[in-house]
């Protein structure tokens, strides 16, 4: 054996080149595999490292999104997000409510015929959705390359700027309508105290039963009809100041149904009176605010010639709408409704929609309401009746105990300018709108 291995010594040489060469191998391959499982380590690393960025990445994304859609839907704006097609992809709770209708109702239809299913259109005048009005417009949709996507068509309601606007034109159409009345009627007060003067000599001088007696009669009849109209018209150009004091709620508004009495009589009425128990009495004077509620009773009855319902509440009003503590005095029936196109002069002088009105008993109305430092505001539907809602203030005595006297007695307190008014003659039936 050991002969054979001696004599062949380059085969010895040759294993041995053989075994070197595979350690070798080994070791080559055992570092290539050792650097392998770091790589594989270091790309584990990694990929969790670019997982967890991908998470949070997602997490922002997702709370962003839902961050974006809070403020969608709590935007007072409706809102419509549409393709450069006019196809609706998205909207918020906002247009929802004022196209009547759900987002998935909207999504994958043309918003020009969703617009024109409820009588409206891009445009910016003013438009009208039952009670609500709404200026629509369309701005286009750009995407982070500031490439347009579509378009977002925004339902603005603007029903409150509307009012606003409303009630100053009113304001001011009715303040140049008053200085001009009253200029007129100081001007025809005087003859017709001329011809009352004479009429009542004529009264005095002629015979008990002859005819001339009788048109004399007639006329002084006519000029007092006519000397109560323009009582209405001074009392309605002229600044009210009036000594307001709390009043017991019900039995001032049981005081004006019987006032309106002589109008309830004449249909079938069904009167109902609700009266909120946070709200007993009122801040106002009290003669006053009768005749304002007289004048709208009876509105209200002539507006139910078949008959209805004619309901008074009383109701504490947020804060926000007059800027502090208020109540709502609303006179609501259920008959004819007022014309919309008529809607923006009811508070006009002389305008009436009544063969024999005079247009005064609502012009009043808004001069009372108006020197009580509140407002009214008129909602009506054709075929279904008008509300009328008066808004008054109503101080708070949780402060200074001595400030609602002190208020009282300032206001009572008269200058030659503007007397107090303490009583106030009640309009004439046919002089409401």
């Amino acid at each position: 054996m050991t002969n054979a291995v001696i004599k062949h010594p380059e085969e010895r040489e040759l294993l041995h080149a053989a075994f070197k060469s595979f350690d070798e191998a080994a070791q080559t391959l055992q570092q290539s595999y050792s650097a392998l499982t770091t790589r594989v380590e270091q790309m584990d690393l990694e990929l969790a490292q670019s997982n967890e960025a991908l998470r949070r990445q997602l997490g922002d994304n997702e709370a962003m999104r839902v961050h974006l859609d809070g403020i969608l839907e709590s935007m007072s704006t409706g809102v419509l997000v549409t393709d450069d097609c006019e196809t609706i992809s998205r909207s918020n709770r906002a247009a929802e409510a004022l196209l009547g209708a759900r987002d998935t109702e909207l999504r994958n239809r043309r918003a020009s015929d969703v617009l024109a299913g409820v009588g409206l259109g891009v445009c910016d005048r003013p438009q009208h959705i039952g009670q609500t009005v709404v200026s629509i417009s369309r701005v286009p949709l750009r995407n982070d390359s500031g490439m347009r996507s579509g378009h977002l068509i925004l339902l603005q309601d603007i029903t409150r700027i509307y009012q606003l606007e409303e009630r100053l034109q009113r304001k001011e159409r009715l303040a140049a309508m008053g200085e001009l009345i009253g200029r007129i009627a100081h001007e025809i007060r005087n003859p017709l105290g001329s011809v009352e003067l004479f009429a009542s000599m004529l009264q005095r001088d002629l015979a008990e039963h002859s005819s001339g007696k009788r048109y004399a009669q007639q006329i002084s009849q006519a000029v007092q009809l006519m000397d109560r109209v323009l009582s209405n018209l001074l009392l309605y150009m002229r600044p009210i100041r009036m000594a307001r004091d709390w009043h017991v709620a019900e039995p001032l508004i049981g005081e004006s149904i019987k006032l309106a009495a002589h109008a309830l009589t004449k249909v079938s009425v069904e009167t109902r009176v609700e009266i909120d128990r946070e709200v007993q009495s009122i801040w106002c004077h009290d003669g006053q605010l009768k005749q304002v509620l007289l004048n709208l009773i009876v509105n209200a009855v002539q507006a139910m010639p078949n008959g209805g319902i004619l309901a008074i509440s009383l109701s504490q009003e947020p804060p926000q709408t007059l800027g502090g503590s208020a109540v709502r005095l609303c006179v609501r029936d259920s008959g004819v409704g007022i014309d919309p196109a008529h809607r923006s002069r009811i508070f006009d002088p002389f305008f009436s929609t009544k063969e024999a009105g005079t247009g005064l008993g609502l012009a009043i109305v808004h001069s009372i309401v108006d020197a009580h430092q509140g407002r009214i505001d008129v909602e009506s539907v054709v075929g279904q009746g008008t509300s009328c809602s008066i808004i008054l203030p109503h101080p708070s005595t949780d402060g200074d105990p001595n400030e609602a006297q002190v208020q009282t007695r300032n206001e009572s307190q008269p200058s030659a300018a503007h007397p107090v008014e303490r009583e106030v003659a009640v309009a004439e039936e046919w002089s409401h709108e």
